[in-house]
C-alpha cells in the first residue's frame, strides 16, 4: 500500500463513507491534475467525470484562475470581514448582483437581488438564507412562528438548519432529535411519479403524455392551507431545474414557474438553492448572453439565492447568499435596537476565493466559452442515447451538463436496486478501473463533466459508463 494511503487509513475520516468498508481496500490517492485529468500517487491517470463532487467548472489548474489567485497572493491572502471591507469581495459582490438580475420575460413582479452575504459552503449559504427568512417573517409580522416548505428528497446541506430542511431519511433521520420541523411536499420526480402511469418513450427524453400537474396541485394545496391558517410559509426552498442528491432529478418544463407563482401569491419567499445548479451547470440558454442561474430559465427570480461549489470554479471553499433590499431592511436600526444579523464566519469574504471567483465569472461570460458549453451540452445529450439500450438502465436524465443514469433491476417495471446491493457503487468502482472517476447517488450514476472536457473525453466517459454497467449488472440489451 502506498505510504499516503497508509496515512489516510490511519488518520482520515471521510464524509458520507462507511469507514469499515473504506479500510478494507487501498484508496486512490490523488496528487495532481490538469484539465479533466487527475493524477494518482501510483502514476495512474483518471478522467474527472463528476467535476470533483460538482465543484470544478473549468478544469484543474486552469491557467487564468491560477493567475488570478497568484495575483491576489502577492497582495494578501485573507483579512477579516468583521469591521473591514476588501477589494475582491466588493468587486465580486457587484458582479454577482449583475449576473443574478437578468431581464426576465415574466408577468410576475420580480424582486431585485442586491445584497450579498458571504460564507464558506453550500450548507452555510442555505443556513444564512434560513435565518434571514426566519427573522424577516417575525419582524414583518408575516408569522410569529415561521415555518418552511421543502420538497421530498430535498438535500440542502449538513448544518443543523440545512438538515432541518432536508427530506432524505437515509441522511437526516438519525439527527431528527436535533432538528426543527419543516413541511414537505411532493417533488416532480417524473420517472417515479405515483400519478403518471404513461409509459416512457425509450430512446427519447422519456416523454410523459398524461401529466396533469398533480405535483403542482399538491404544492398549491399545501401553501393555501398554511396561508388559510394565518401562518403562511416564511420560505419555500427548492433546487431549481434539477434536484441533486435526490438522484439528479430534473423538473419538467413549467413546474418551477407554476409553483413559484403559487408561493409568491401566498406571500411566501422563494429560496433557490443554486449550490449545484448555478453558474451554467444546468444549462445556459440559447441566447448570446448566458443565463448563469437555473431559476431564471423559467422567469423566476427568488428572494434568496444560495451559491457555493462553482462560485470559485472549484478552487476555494466559498459561498454567498444573495437577497433583496426588503430583507436587508428588516435588519436595519439603531445599534441599541439590536437588529443586527448575528451570524458570521471567520473566512467570510476571503480574498483568494473572491479573486478566483471574479475570474471564473469572466470566463463564464466569454462568448467562446458560452458556445463551448452549449456545444458540450448538445454532445452530451447525443452520447447518452447509447445507454437507453441497456436493460439495467431505467432512466437517463439530463439538464445542461448534468446527467443521471438510474439503474434498475427491470426496466419494464422500474424495480429499483436496494441500497444494500450497492449497484451504483459497484458500477463506479468498475469505471475507476477503466480510468473514469465519479460517485453515485444510490443507484444513480452521476455524470457532470468540467466545461473544458473535449468531445473525445466525453465520448470516453459515456463509453466507460456503458461498459461498466454491462460488466457489473449484465450485458442485456433491449
Amino acid at each position: 500500500m502506498h505510504p499516503l494511503a497508509q496515512l489516510d487509513h490511519a488518520h482520515v475520516w471521510h464524509p458520507f463513507t462507511q469507514m469499515q468498508d473504506w479500510l478494507q481496500r487501498e484508496p486512490i490517492v490523488l496528487v495532481g491534475g490538469e484539465g479533466t485529468q487527475l493524477y494518482a500517487a501510483d502514476g495512474k491517470v483518471y478522467l474527472d467525470a463528476n467535476s470533483s463532487i460538482w465543484t470544478n467548472l473549468h478544469g484543474h489548474r486552469e491557467p487564468r484562475l491560477n493567475r488570478a489567485m497568484e495575483r491576489q497572493l502577492a497582495k494578501v491572502a485573507h483579512t477579516s470581514s468583521l469591521g473591514f471591507a476588501n477589494e475582491p469581495a466588493s468587486l465580486l459582490a457587484a458582479e454577482l448582483v449583475q449576473a443574478a438580475n437578468p431581464s426576465l420575460d415574466s408577468s410576475q413582479a420580480n424582486p431585485s437581488l442586491g445584497k450579498v452575504f458571504y460564507s464558506d459552503s453550500g450548507s452555510t449559504a442555505v443556513e444564512v438564507a434560513l435565518k434571514l427568512a426566519y427573522q424577516h417573517a417575525i419582524r414583518r409580522d408575516i408569522s410569529p412562528q415561521p415555518r418552511f416548505l421543502a420538497l421530498e428528497g430535498a438535500y440542502h446541506g449538513d448544518t443543523v438548519g440545512a438538515v432541518s430542511l432536508g427530506h432524505i431519511d437515509l441522511f437526516h433521520e438519525s439527527y431528527r432529535g436535533l432538528l426543527f420541523k419543516s413541511d414537505r411536499v411532493m417533488a416532480p420526480y417524473c420517472y417515479r411519479c405515483p400519478y403518471n402511469r404513461a409509459q416512457p418513450e425509450r430512446g427519447d427524453a422519456r416523454l410523459y403524455r398524461q401529466c396533469q400537474w398533480e405535483c403542482v396541485g399538491e404544492v398549491e394545496r399545501k401553501v393555501a392551507s398554511a396561508a388559510g391558517q394565518g401562518h403562511p410559509y416564511a420560505g419555500f426552498i427548492f433546487e431549481p431545474r434539477m434536484q441533486g442528491a435526490a438522484g439528479m432529478v430534473p423538473q419538467p418544463d413549467g413546474w418551477l414557474a407554476r409553483v413559484g407563482k403559487i408561493a409568491r401569491q401566498a406571500g411566501t419567499l422563494l429560496i433557490a438553492d443554486e449550490v449545484m445548479t448555478g453558474f451554467g451547470r444546468t444549462g445556459n440558454g440559447n441566447g448570446p448572453e448566458p443565463l448563469l442561474f437555473a431559476s431564471h430559465h423559467e422567469g423566476i427570480q427568488p428572494d434568496f439565492m444560495a451559491l457555493a461549489k462553482g462560485l470559485t470554479g472549484g478552487y476555494m471553499p466559498m459561498a454567498a447568499t444573495l437577497t433583496t433590499q426588503a430583507v436587508f431592511a428588516s435588519f436595519l436600526g439603531r445599534y441599541d435596537e439590536f437588529k443586527t444579523f448575528f451570524h458570521g464566519h471567520s473566512y467570510t469574504g476571503n480574498q483568494l476565493g473572491a479573486a478566483v471567483g471574479l475570474e471564473s465569472l469572466n470566463l463564464l461570460r466569454e462568448p467562446a466559452h458560452l458556445a463551448r458549453r452549449q456545444h458540450l451540452e448538445k454532445i452530451l445529450g447525443e452520447r447518452l442515447q447509447r445507454l437507453w439500450k441497456l436493460a439495467a438502465v431505467g432512466d437517463v436524465r439530463q439538464a445542461g451538463l448534468v446527467a443521471g443514469i438510474e439503474l434498475v433491476k427491470d426496466w419494464r417495471t422500474r424495480e429499483p436496486y436496494a441500497l444494500a446491493e450497492q449497484a451504483g457503487i459497484r458500477v463506479c468502482e468498475a469505471m475507476a478501473k477503466q480510468g473514469v472517476l465519479t460517485r453515485p447517488i444510490g443507484s444513480i450514476i452521476v455524470l457532470m463533466p468540467p466545461y473544458c472536457t473535449t468531445d473525445a473525453e466525453l465520448e470516453r466517459m459515456v463509453e466507460v459508463i456503458e461498459t461498466a454497467i454491462r460488466e457489473v449488472l449484465g450485458s442485456g440489451v433491449i
